[in-house]
């Protein structure tokens, strides 16, 4: 009997979790508030959102995907900080608050070939609900790291995040993503979320301006996930989107979701 009472539990917190999310009538005001704030910006945009301990994203803009960037260094140093690597500590500080690509470079480097490497960080998304994302263990642009390269949609993003505070082999790196320097104190970082980071030129030149953390709502904790491709190509007009989904945000806090660590 208690397995299908937790049975029966789950399946009532998914079906209210869904329920959650697609509310007819708050959805369809978020989708169109969004519609009205991506016309003011000069960039396409999107945002994914996931109540905190929840495994079900809601999806608002056209913009959904794109390479990790420096967002991927979230697990990375978790996978690392797990395994006891040699200064694991020190390094993870370095590359989430400072986005130094040095020190994610040597956190690489410890967990092994670049294979081995990518799996760890793999089984981290895999722990904190992303039931997708494969971890790229190849230099496909040769100048760029190769985990940096990972595609990682919004949605994917958001469920991980939603995980973060509830996993607790992440408290040391969530810990760190509230202690971001000071020029990296953009996006959601402005309202006090803890939050990474990550932005890089594609194949063309412009920028992919992205960012994930988890703020507070109403209705509980949420995380969500930022991302710009600006017009102009710029990382500062990239960042100047996100300032503005942010503010957005906040504005709305009252008709989005959110939701909290069980046990």
């Amino acid at each position: 009997m208690p397995a299908v009472r937790r049975a029966l539990v789950a399946a009532l917190a998914a079906v209210i979790t869904t329920l959650a999310l697609a509310s007819p009538a708050s959805a369809d005001s978020l989708q169109a508030g969004f519609a009205q704030l991506a016309n003011t910006i000069p960039a396409n945009v999107g945002i994914a959102y996931a109540p905190v301990g929840q495994n079900q994203a809601g999806t608002l803009g056209s913009l959904q995907n794109g390479v990790a960037w420096s967002t991927i260094k979230v697990p990375l140093a978790i996978a690392a900080i797990h395994a006891n690597r040699p200064n694991a500590q020190d390094l993870a500080a370095r590359a989430v608050t400072a986005s130094d690509n040095d020190a994610a470079e040597q956190l690489w480097s410890s967990l092994g070939p670049a294979p081995q490497a990518a799996q760890q960080v793999q089984a981290v998304l895999r722990a904190g609900g992303d039931t997708g994302t494969a971890v790229e263990s190849r230099r496909l642009r040769p100048e760029f790291s190769a985990f940096g390269q990972t595609q990682w949609p919004l949605a994917r993003q958001a469920v991980f995040a939603a995980h973060l505070p509830c996993m607790a082999a992440a408290a040391p790196v969530v810990g760190l993503m509230r202690n971001t320097v000071p020029n990296q104190r953009w996006g959601l970082a402005t309202i006090g979320a803890p939050t990474k980071g990550g932005w890089g030129p594609g194949p063309g030149g412009g920028y992919l301006v992205r960012q994930f953390g988890i703020v507070g709502t109403p209705a509980g904790s949420l995380a969500v996930a930022l991302a710009a491709e600006p017009k102009d190509g710029s990382f500062d007009s990239g960042v100047a989107a996100l300032n503005q989904m942010t503010q957005w945000l906040s504005a709305n806090a009252a008709q989005l979701p959110g939701g909290r660590c069980s046990g």
